[in-house]
């Protein structure tokens, strides 16, 4: 896979060699992780956005929903022996 270059200003270059010495890594491992980072968590954002949407498409197409204290009940039940499983509409 080819390399590709980041440009940074000296300041923001500075800063990331300093850390990198302290964690005694090199800045572009730095790099590298900071760039996963952001990918996973910008990734399971779209995800949750999705779903989301899904979730209202469906909402408005059948109207099926669960009354706030039939959730309000289960959610008394989490963490407890009797743990009841999610209503359903």
């Amino acid at each position: 896979m080819p390399s590709k270059a980041i440009k940074l200003d000296d300041e923001t270059y500075a800063r990331l060699q300093a850390l990198a010495e302290v964690r005694q890594r090199s800045p572009h491992w730095l790099m590298k992780e900071a760039i996963r980072q952001f990918i996973e968590r910008e990734e399971e954002a779209e995800r949750v956005k999705r779903e989301t949407v899904e979730r209202w498409e469906h909402y408005e197409a059948l109207g099926e929903t669960v009354d706030h204290q039939v959730v309000e009940a289960w959610l008394e039940t989490w963490g407890t022996e009797g743990e009841d499983k999610c209503p359903m509409p």
